[in-house]
C-alpha cells in the first residue's frame, strides 16, 4: 500500500503546477470581467478606482500565476488583494464566509499566500528560467 501512496506523493509537484494554472486562469477571469467586460461584465453602476485597481491586479497577477512567471511576488500581491477584498467587501456582511459571500476571497488569499512561499513548481516559466540560469552558470 505504501508504494501507491509513494507514487501519488511523487506527483505532488506536478499537481501543484496544475492547481497553480487552474487558480491563475480562474483568477484572471475575475480581472477580465472587470477590465474587459467579459463574462457579462460588471453590473451597471459598479466601477471606480477600486474596481479598476483590483481588476488590473486580478488580470495581470492571475495571468502571471497561470504561466508561472514572477509567481512569488504576483501571488503575494494577489493574496493581499484578496485579504483586502474580504475585509472591505464581505466581512461586514456577517462572520461566516459561506453566508457573507467571502469563501472564494479567503480561499484565494490563503492559496496565493502558500504559493508565494512554495513557488510555482516545475511546470512554470520560473522553473524554466531557473534551469537556464543554472545551466549558464556551469
Amino acid at each position: 500500500m505504501n508504494s501507491a501512496i509513494d507514487r501519488f506523493t511523487s506527483l505532488a509537484p506536478k499537481i501543484l503546477g496544475i492547481l497553480r494554472i487552474l487558480a491563475g486562469v480562474l483568477f484572471t477571469c475575475y480581472g477580465a470581467q472587470k477590465m474587459l467586460g467579459a463574462f457579462g461584465g460588471l453590473p451597471p453602476g459598479a466601477g471606480g478606482w477600486m474596481v479598476t485597481l483590483s481588476g488590473t491586479i486580478e488580470l495581470t497577477g492571475g495571468a502571471l500565476i497561470a504561466i508561472g512567471l514572477f509567481t512569488r511576488p504576483a501571488a503575494f500581491l494577489c493574496s493581499g488583494l484578496m485579504a483586502f477584498a474580504y475585509f472591505i467587501g464581505h466581512a461586514g456582511e456577517g462572520f461566516w464566509p459561506v453566508l457573507n459571500g467571502g469563501s472564494a476571497a479567503i480561499f484565494y488569499c490563503f492559496y496565493f499566500l502558500y504559493l508565494s512561499a512554495a513557488g510555482a513548481g516545475p511546470l512554470s516559466l520560473d522553473a524554466l528560467v531557473g534551469r537556464k540560469r543554472r545551466g549558464a552558470e556551469m
